[in-house]
């Protein structure tokens, strides 16, 4: 039995081994379930596994593992090797020749290229051509070949509520939203978060305040709360959002940072067409996928002329700030965001006798 786990979420493939695994062991059906339900394993304590490092070990030591019976293992006790880094493994006929008493379970972290059966519109290789990639090879074995997706925006705040349900700590609604737009789709990190927060709570309620004091990036998430608002051109929503965030201790240059950075977000997130944009396009502003597809929705709402004019509103601010012409660096920022929502009269352009920020 040949198994290939693969995908870009390293967390959430640990989980789906974990699975496969103990069903592999048991003689349980090895389809996969409900990932969020999982507890991380621990597949070390577990007899019958054996577990390499395709970078580091030779073929010949994986096939030996495949091969080996224990000196007091039972001749029809299951066996399980498990090969991480899968990718670099060099030698791919070792996958059809693997003993078949034994499963071989592949795992590779990372996006792997088409096998011939995902293909199309490419010649048909020869029946007894050699297998050219990983996803081939298993494909030509027989071989199971499951693709451990990342979560999608739309799916984080279940999988939040899911593990904290999981680690018995309860999270407010609006706590899962704010930590849902902080950590993004980073599934690892989630699981982190959520067992700092209950250690922190001691079993009370996870508020969004809580999430916002523990969680790198929280501010990031208020942020595009206001950054929302300010789309929709809602004044009230934006000033009150406005006015928590410098409650909370947040710096007014910190914040008008901040403003441009999700201005940014919009501009790569309106030009967004597939999935495979927002990677590509998160790689060359230093983002992520999750934040470029968040912005999606709002992008639409959003022309080149509008990026263009907050462009100009947040340098005008940052000006006026650092040359003292506003009465306090509050107000200046307050009437920022006043501009950026549409108001008349809060233009703080016409304090500038600087040029135009280049563009």
């Amino acid at each position: 039995m040949v198994f290939l786990l693969h995908g870009e979420d390293s967390f959430r493939t640990r989980l789906r081994l974990g699975e496969l695994v103990a069903a592999l062991l048991s003689g349980a059906p090895t389809g996969a379930t409900d990932l969020s339900t999982l507890a991380e394993p621990h597949l070390g304590t577990l007899l019958g596994v054996t577990r390499h490092d395709a970078r580091l070990d030779t073929p010949g030591a994986i096939m030996l593992s495949g091969q080996a019976q224990g000196l007091f293992d039972v001749l029809d006790e299951p066996r399980v090797v498990i090969v991480d880094h899968a990718e670099a493994l060099g030698e791919l006929d070792l996958i059809a020749s693997f003993p078949r008493e034994a499963a071989l379970v592949l795992v590779s972290v990372e996006r792997l290229p088409a096998g011939r059966a995902r293909r199309s519109g490419q010649r048909a290789k020869a029946p007894n051509a050699p297998a050219t990639n990983l996803l081939e090879a298993v494909e030509a074995a027989g071989g199971s070949v499951e693709r451990i997706e990342r979560l999608g925006p739309v799916d984080v705040p279940g999988w939040i509520s899911a593990r904290a349900r999981l680690h018995g700590v309860k999270l407010q609604p609006d706590a899962v939203g704010t930590l849902a737009s902080a950590v993004g789709g980073d599934t690892e990190r989630i699981e982190q978060e959520i067992k700092k927060l209950g250690a922190y709570t001691n079993q009370a309620t996870v508020t969004a305040q809580d999430v916002r004091t523990l969680v790198s990036g929280a501010i990031e998430a208020d942020v595009f709360e206001l950054t929302q608002a300010v789309v929709r051109k809602d004044s009230r929503t934006a000033v009150a959002t406005l006015e928590r965030l410098l409650a909370d201790g947040n710096a007014v240059q910190q914040i008008l940072a901040l403003l441009l950075w999700q201005f940014r977000v919009l501009l790569f997130a309106s030009a967004m067409r597939s999935s495979a944009d927002a990677e590509r396009m998160a790689k060359a502003i230093r983002s992520s996928p999750y934040a470029i597809q968040r912005a999606t929705a709002f992008a639409r709402r959003v022309t080149r002329a509008d990026v263009v004019r907050a462009y100009e509103t947040i340098y005008a601010t940052d000006q006026v700030i650092k040359t003292g012409r506003a009465e306090s660096d509050v107000a200046a920022l307050t009437l920022c965001v006043l501009d950026l929502c549409g108001v008349a009269n809060a233009d703080l352009r016409d304090m500038l006798l600087v040029e135009a920020p280049r563009r």
